[in-house]
């Protein structure tokens, strides 16, 4: 059935039909908005993982780049926005921008894909710049991409409606943001185990270009369905941008006062009172009480700092645990989707029980002080990933530090052999694996003084001694490619279980010394399995997904509640700045800092939140609430009421000017009877 949505300011706007009260191009909207979040946080669930066993980046480096990539998506918005606003409006910021974000989740693809350059076929990729140009290519392109769109989608959204519509847009916005959620909780369930899955043309690896792709596809679908309801849509045009008016007219603040810094010229109130030259009342008194804010998302990007470690620190931390949860075996970037069950759970909760019980207890629980429980929750879920990577290092081997080496001896022989090691006394090797960690790199290893062997700092090394004594020794890194070598000549001997399914083909293939290969082998754990549980992660989960709903969603109604009318995108704009920021300082402590500990970085990461926690709160303590309306009402009554004596005043001069002109002319005449 026809419908006008049209308001005055939309009398240009065609005849749209409506389904339950709703117009039609709102549902091509909200199908484009799951499409994408899907595509996001399906590729961000499997970043972290794909730069290290993919690239074979280092975790301290993975992490950087996983953080780097965070922030530019949320400083990316303020481009956006004044593109959207300024010049090109909302419609077409969108679909040049979707285009940009699909070309660069389909370079993520690419970049996933080990064939195109593992010409030797052995799984792993000869050109490794190749794919790590095309990985950082892609992800600029979909930082930049939705970035750009995040503050477009939703507004445009809410262009839809007509005054007339104020409940189905309030309805329209719940059901956008659980089309967030539900995207983010589908695609951090379906990638990881696309992710988990082998593929290849020559050699079988994990699928990474499978888990990028179908991201990749989802936002070329989003692309594609929002183009299709363009005939449905109003589209407003751009009516300039309020942030370049604040920026312009903080700019002319402070260089007026730089001007006049002589202590000739009196002191003003407040340091924006300089741009009353040139700004209006109204404007300035609207920028204080944005300042204001602002000046309290000071200590804020630190709980960010926390908080977007669950896709990087936290998946890296559940790579060194068991994901055996019975009839269902999770994978480690798969915990990431307890963080938006526990939302949809949590927000009701807080809002419709923990919230009124504090209320009718009598304790005035106002909106700093929610955020400030929210960073201690924060906080103490750092301190119980400490607690978990604590139990997790009584499980992992011992690796060499920066100043030593490791050396790992198989002895291949069917008898104990004797080594001889500088500077220490003689020992047996048995028929299994012993090591041994040498802290000079130029020290020679004498074995029976038949060979020389040197090591490499911070490298494990294995040295294998033939069955024959007179035979050639291999000295090698990695033992999973000594296996198929003909220098092993009796492999009838105690192997580690970590090696077992590596070696007993070529063993039972190469055996002359046993009619039973495979009965022969004694398995012998080297390094043990991931003894850990993944659900010693639930409790750090629960702690910063409660911290969350108290912090995030206080902090986003305490910044509407208390900025002008005009100036709510301004204040959304330094919200997510402060992410950005707070992904930042990731990249400082794991770059710069360097804790070779876990359990202390994740110590360290609390205790910063705790003293910015602790400044927030006096900050928070003398801050005043105020009501933006009132204060715009006063102003404007008192810009009405100066108007009006300006107005009467421009008339008493006008009479006033009357009877000095008849005065005059009387004169005049008296002068000329005369």
């Amino acid at each position: 059935m026809p419908f006008s949505a049209c308001t005055k300011k939309k009398k240009k706007c065609k005849k749209k039909k409506k389904v339950c009260g709703y117009p039609i191009s709102i549902f091509f909207i909200v199908v484009n908005e799951f499409c994408e979040r899907f595509s996001y946080y399906g590729m961000r669930a499997v970043l972290v993982l794909y730069f290290k066993f993919f690239l074979r980046w280092d975790d301290d480096l993975s992490t950087s780049i996983y953080h780097t990539f965070v922030a530019l998506c949320y400083l990316t918005p303020i481009l956006g926005a004044i593109v959207a606003d300024s010049w090109l409006g909302k419609f077409k910021t969108i679909i040049y921008l979707s285009i940009v974000y699909a070309i660069g989740q389909v370079a993520m693809a690419v970049s996933a894909i080990h064939d195109i350059t593992d010409t030797d076929r052995d799984g792993t990729p000869d050109n490794m710049i190749f794919h790590v140009v095309m990985s950082m290519v892609g992800l600029f392109l979909i930082a930049l991409g939705t970035g750009g769109i995040k503050p477009c989608v939703a507004a445009f959204g809410g262009d839809q409606f007509g005054d007339h519509q104020e409940k189905q847009r309030r309805t329209f916005f719940s059901v956008f943001y659980l089309c967030i959620n539900g995207g983010s909780l589908l695609s951090t369930i379906i990638t990881p185990i696309l992710r988990a899955q082998e593929c290849g043309i020559y050699s079988q690896q994990k699928c990474y270009s499978l888990a990028f792709g179908v991201p990749a596809a989802l936002m070329v679908v989003a692309l594609v369905v929002f183009i299709a309801g363009s005939g449905m849509y109003y589209k407003a045009e751009p009516q300039g941008n309020i942030m370049l008016d604040v920026s312009k007219c903080i700019g002319f603040a402070i260089k007026n006062r730089y001007r006049h810094r002589s202590k000739q010229f009196p002191k003003r109130k407040h340091w924006m009172d300089w741009a009353e030259e040139k700004y209006d009342k109204l404007l300035i008194a609207q920028i204080k009480m944005v300042l204001k804010v602002l000046f309290l998302y000071i200590p804020l990007p630190v709980f960010w700092t926390l908080f977007d470690q669950k896709g990087s620190r936290w998946t890296l931390q559940a790579t060194t645990m068991d994901g055996n949860f019975g009839l269902l075996v999770i994978q480690p970037d798969q915990m990431q989707t307890v963080n938006p069950i526990l939302i949809l759970t949590l927000v009701p909760i807080m809002d419709s029980v923990v919230y009124p019980l504090i209320k009718k207890c009598g304790l005035n629980f106002t909106p700093l002080k929610r955020m400030t429980v929210g960073m201690v929750m924060a906080a103490i879920a750092f301190f119980c990933a400490a607690v978990v990577q604590l139990q997790i290092d009584k499980t992992l081997p011992v690796f060499p530090s920066s100043s030593e080496s490791q050396l790992k001896i198989l002895n291949m022989d069917s008898n104990p052999v004797t080594v001889n090691l500088p500077s220490y006394p003689p020992f047996t090797v048995p028929v299994a694996l012993i090591f041994h960690n040498s802290s000079d790199e130029s020290t020679p290893v004498h074995y029976f003084n038949f060979q020389d062997v040197s090591l490499t700092k911070q490298m494990r090394h294995t040295l294998l001694i033939p069955s024959v004594i007179n035979d050639t020794w291999l000295l090698v890194s990695d033992l999973s490619r000594v296996v198929m070598t003909p220098r092993l000549k009796n492999p009838c001997v105690s192997l580690s279980k970590t090696f077992v399914s590596h070696l007993t083909s070529f063993f039972c293939c190469c055996c002359v010394c046993c009619s039973q290969c495979q009965e022969s082998i004694t398995v012998i754990e080297e390094i043990k399995p991931n003894s850990v549980h993944m659900a010693l992660q639930i409790p750090q989960y629960f702690f910063i997904t409660a911290g969350e709903v108290m912090f995030s969603v206080t902090g986003l109604e305490f910044s509407y509640s208390q900025a002008p009318s005009n100036m709510k995108a301004v204040l959304q704009a330094g919200w997510l700045l402060t992410v950005a920021i707070g992904n930042f300082i990731v990249l400082i402590v794991a770059e710069a800092a360097k804790i070779p500990l876990k359990w202390a970085e994740y110590v360290l990461f609390a205790s910063l939140l705790i003293a910015m926690c602790v400044l927030f709160s006096i900050m928070a303590y003398f801050y005043t609430y105020i009501d933006p309306t009132e204060i715009e009402a006063q102003f404007k009554t008192m810009t009405n009421e100066d108007d009006e004596k300006h107005k009467n005043g421009e008339i008493q001069m006008l009479k006033k000017g009357s009877v000095n002109q008849k005065d005059h002319f009387n004169k005049d005449k008296k002068q000329t009877r005369l």
